[in-house]
């Protein structure tokens, strides 16, 4: 008898009509380009073109490295890095988490409040990632956190938020 229902169900399911709107849309996710996402793995291959049959050009290996997402093609997305590299990962290799990448040579200051002349609770070394908590509306700075520290950045010390970008 289970195999007679599980029988009737697959047919009724192939020969049900379905329209285009009613199939889950796994390809182009409709949300803004470009935008922030953070790499979900210590392991990705970065691809010349959206598919696995275009040769890897290089492997990222910093998981919750930020990156941005120019372009979208079915389950690939092609981004753009903190050196402004652009190659092709699919879409199950990034999160949406948001993250900072250090690149300002050397240590950057991380500030009590988002003030010059407040006090350096600690510095971030070059190529440090950390997780955004906010970035305000007209504050050249963003709150961070790397690991048990949190404190404001300027946004010109790293790449991962876009200049006047709210994140809330």
């Amino acid at each position: 008898m289970k195999r007679l229902l599980a029988l009737v169900v697959g047919f009724l399911l192939l020969t049900s009509p379905a329209s285009a709107e009613n199939l889950p849309d796994d390809t182009e996710s409709g949300l803004a380009l470009p935008r922030m996402v953070s790499l979900r793995s210590n392991l990705i291959n970065a691809r010349s073109g959206p598919g696995a049959r275009y040769p890897i050009e290089w492997v990222y290996r910093q998981k919750g490295a930020p990156v941005e997402i120019i372009a979208e093609f079915e389950l690939w997305r092609k981004i753009r890095d903190w050196d402004g590299s652009e190659t092709w990962v699919h879409k199950s290799m990034l999160s949406g988490k948001r993250s900072v990448k250090m690149t300002a040579k050397g240590e950057s200051n991380i500030y009590d409040k988002e003030d010059y002349q407040s006090q350096v609770i600690a510095k971030a070394e070059d190529g440090v990632v950390g997780d955004i908590k906010k970035c305000p509306a007209g504050s050249s700075f963003c709150l961070v956190q790397f690991g048990t520290i949190e404190g404001w950045v300027p946004r010109s010390n790293f790449f991962g938020a876009y200049r006047d970008e709210v994140v809330d």
